[in-house]
């Protein structure tokens, strides 16, 4: 998967966007197959017009609490890409980390809202809604 930094890097580089959406394809088609044990109901995520799956995986705690991991899939090529880039932000990191984040200013230097339809951005608001919920259940839990 790619780091987060890389993917504002490459982004940077590429001026059109149709290269760019093809970028964000291949960042999906990087993304390591989910198992077909995560592609359940409860791991759909809302509100995404295409289908898509987040499946967490809590890690024990570790001094900053617990960390989550997530992988992904959609059966849409560019949201498919658009998975990898929340995964890219936000996997990982620490429950109270990703509660904290705001991932807007990396979407403003990637320039991703302008250039994304709406029932993408919807999307894209509903993978960082049900990351958050992953998050705050993770803390709840302990």
């Amino acid at each position: 998967m790619a780091a987060i930094d890389d993917i504002i890097a490459d982004f940077d580089v590429i001026d059109d966007w149709e290269e760019r959406y093809r970028y964000l394809i291949e960042l999906g088609k990087a993304l390591e197959p989910l198992a077909e044990s995560d592609r359940t109901d409860a791991n759909k995520v809302r509100g995404c017009a295409s289908q898509v799956w987040l499946a967490t995986r809590v890690e024990p705690n570790g001094a900053d609490g617990p960390h989550l991991v997530f992988s992904g899939d959609s059966d849409a090529h560019i949201v498919k890409g658009l998975v990898a880039v929340m995964l890219a932000i936000f996997s990982g990191r620490s429950a109270q980390e990703i509660l904290g984040l705001d991932p807007e200013p990396i979407f403003t230097e990637i320039s991703l809202r302008d250039h994304i339809t709406p029932q993408r951005a919807n999307g894209v608001n509903a993978m960082i809604d049900r990351i958050r919920a992953d998050a705050r259940a993770a803390l709840a839990a302990g």
